[in-house]
């Protein structure tokens, strides 16, 4: 693929006027969706560092040049400006870089293979991240009823609880209803942390020594190495969502979300860490909850509201994208398929998964009850994110040196880069102990069923293989096999785009019956989001009154059967609604006598491919219209 190839399709529009407005119109929804983890850390990161350093006001101000230099360089110039040039068509994300590789059909044990597994725990690490960002997010702004009432301190934890219980109770609703006030809420939101911060920087002007980028250095040169390494890894917390931009890409595109940085969340952040610098090198007492002490005392209860508020929205982007993930690993054929529900007809990105719902709310709620405060779960926060942006510098470097790039800049660049990550992830691998373990040990059971199920699906398709009959030897015995043809239309459909589905030799094999007209349908997935209308669907007729169609859709775009048939022409509307379709319900069988996996796996995957969605609703094919035949497979 060139690099031409692989940018966005979208045309080139100026930025004035209606374009203008659009771009203003989609930079604001950003602040809310892309956003909204980033700018809720100040609730806690320079809390956390500052403490890990043992307080003070040199560490004050040494801390804060180290939280500005790393969104410097970490969110603005390493994903801003370099990782959101590697995108599919527009897309961004893990997935997208896959793709851009071409990993996804990767044979076991080759190259591919390793990039495969690669990206697939870097997906899955996005999990272990939509785990803990809700918990640490909601519970450092509930905390700040102690500040003024030490004695509601006791109902902190059960009020976290509920607030994040009827968070995950609503997404059965959808989110469109949340998102229409996403980008307006945070819009206020970076505007009020801009103002605590100037706040605190008017009462000691001297924090802004903090810009000099030698205060970082020299802080890291003179701590003693297990301070700096431990502030380090606190320091990460105040990029963690900063991978939000180019996992979000595809929804907003390039210059609508740097606009949004670089005017609004860029300038409010830094201004924040500045203030609560300035407070606690002032009065180092304020290290309690810094950013609580910049508000006058009359404003804190407002303050905690309105900082709930989006931490709620902070927890809601990283749980939408957590079902955008798991929808396209579906699609891609990572993971079983589960019950998917469309919120919004009008918004194909709108979808509720309730698996992966529950799922993480229980990751999330043992979050909070294990850890019971946000300065605890610090230690369980930003393992998994710095362990995904390294994989995905690793990945950008890959896709750059396919795009043409110089191997000695991409060393250069991409390297250095990789080396920060890996300081960041080795300053939070040593927080293991501490709480790191629950990320990792989420990622590592969601890698691990994908690989399973991946594995398992390959099996599953090597034995149909030797059971699926070849196309002219099926057309040769046909009329001696059917004792009679009936009108109207059989659609059977298949996962080989060659050969004869089972389903349909076993249809004819119990009934010696067929339609007159036979469709063979297949569905594939393109290594891009969405697919064009001129390339849904390929035609072939391999017999009289019997066609092969298949049908491909994008991996952000949903496996709609009947509407991908009614792009070929082959069928009137009256015909579509008659058409009979015959899916094979499989039974898989793990055998021992046969190679391929352990018997242990072998059984797990049968065990999530009895408990996936059904056929039908998966390919959106009315149930009064479909007819399930089963079949025998052995792995």
């Amino acid at each position: 693929m060139s690099r031409a190839e692989a940018t966005s399709t979208a045309p080139a529009t100026p930025r004035t006027g209606p374009a203008l407005k659009t771009h203003l119109a989609l930079a604001l929804a950003a602040l809310g969706i892309v956003y909204g983890d980033i700018g809720t850390s100040p609730l806690y990161a320079f809390k956390v560092a500052v403490g890990a350093a043992g307080g003070g006001a040199h560490a004050a101000i040494g801390i804060a040049s180290l939280i500005i230099w790393s969104l410097l360089l970490v969110v603005s110039l390493k994903y801003a400006l370099l990782i959101m040039r590697a995108d599919n068509r527009g897309e961004g994300g893990v997935v997208a870089m896959l793709a851009l590789l071409g990993a996804r059909s990767a044979k076991p044990r080759s190259r591919q293979s390793v990039l495969l597994v690669l990206g697939l725990i870097g997906a899955a690490l996005l999990y272990g991240d939509g785990a803990i960002t809700p918990a640490i997010s909601v519970l450092s702004a509930v905390e700040g009823l102690k500040l003024d009432a030490p004695s509601l301190a006791p109902l902190v934890l059960p009020l976290t609880v509920a607030i994040l219980v009827g968070l995950f109770l609503v997404q059965a609703k959808g989110t469109g209803f949340i998102g229409r006030i996403f980008g307006p809420v945070m819009l206020v939101w970076f505007l009020l942390i801009a103002l605590l911060g100037v706040s605190g920087i008017l009462r000691h002007p001297a924090v802004l020594d903090a810009l000099d980028p030698l205060r970082a250095v020299g802080f890291l040169l003179h701590a003693p190495p297990a301070i700096s390494f431990a502030v380090l890894g606190s320091v990460f917390l105040a990029v963690t969502g900063g991978e939000a931009m180019y996992a979000d890409m595809g929804h907003f595109g390039r210059f609508p979300i740097r606009l949004a940085w670089f005017a609004v969340a860029l300038p409010a952040l830094a201004l924040n860490y500045l203030g609560q610098a300035a407070l606690v090198a002032s009065d180092p007492s304020a290290l309690a909850n810094p950013f609580y002490g910049l508000a006058p005392g009359w404003a804190h209860y407002p303050l905690v509201a309105f900082a709930t508020a989006a931490t709620v929205i902070a927890s809601q982007a990283i749980i939408s994208g957590v079902f955008s993930l798991t929808q396209q690993s579906i699609q891609l054929g990572f993971l079983p398929r589960l019950f998917i529900r469309h919120t919004a007809a009008d918004q194909a990105g709108q979808v509720y998964l309730p698996l992966a719902n529950w799922l993480l709310a229980g990751g999330t709620l043992a979050a909070v009850l294990i850890f019971r405060s946000s300065d605890a779960l610090a230690g369980a926060y930003g393992i998994a994110v710095s362990g995904l942006m390294a994989i995905s510098t690793f990945l950008a470097a890959l896709i750059a040196l396919r795009w043409g790039y110089s191997l000695v800049l991409v060393a250069l660049v991409n390297g250095g880069f990789f080396l920060i990550d890996m300081v960041f992830f080795s300053s939070n691998a040593v927080k293991i102990l501490e709480g790191g373990w629950l990320p990792l040990l989420i990622a590592g059971l969601v890698a691990f069923i994908m690989l399973t199920w991946r594995g398992g699906v390959v099996l599953v398709e090597q034995a149909r293989i030797h059971l699926r009959e070849e196309e002219q030897a099926f057309l040769t015995t046909l009329d001696h096999a059917v004792s009679c043809r009936t009108e109207g239309i059989g659609a059977f459909l298949s996962a080989a785009k060659t050969g004869i589905p089972l389903s349909l030799t076993h249809h004819i094999r119990h009934n010696r019956a067929l339609q007159k007209r036979v469709l063979l349908v297949s569905v594939g997935t393109l290594e891009k989001p969405h697919v064009r209308a001129d390339e849904r669907a390929e035609v072939t007729q391999i017999g009289p009154d019997m066609h092969r169609v298949i049908l491909r859709f994008g991996f952000m775009e949903r496996f709609d059967i009947p509407a991908g048939l009614r792009s070929t022409g082959l069928l009137t509307p009256e015909e579509l609604d008659g058409i009979s379709y015959y899916i094979g319900r499989e039974t898989v069988i793990p055998d021992p006598k046969l190679n391929g996996m352990a018997q242990w796996r072998k059984r797990l995957f049968v065990s999530m491919q009895r408990n996936t969605a059904p056929n039908g609703s998966f390919f959106c094919i009315p149930s009064a219209q479909l007819v399930e035949i089963g079949t025998e497979v052995r792995i």
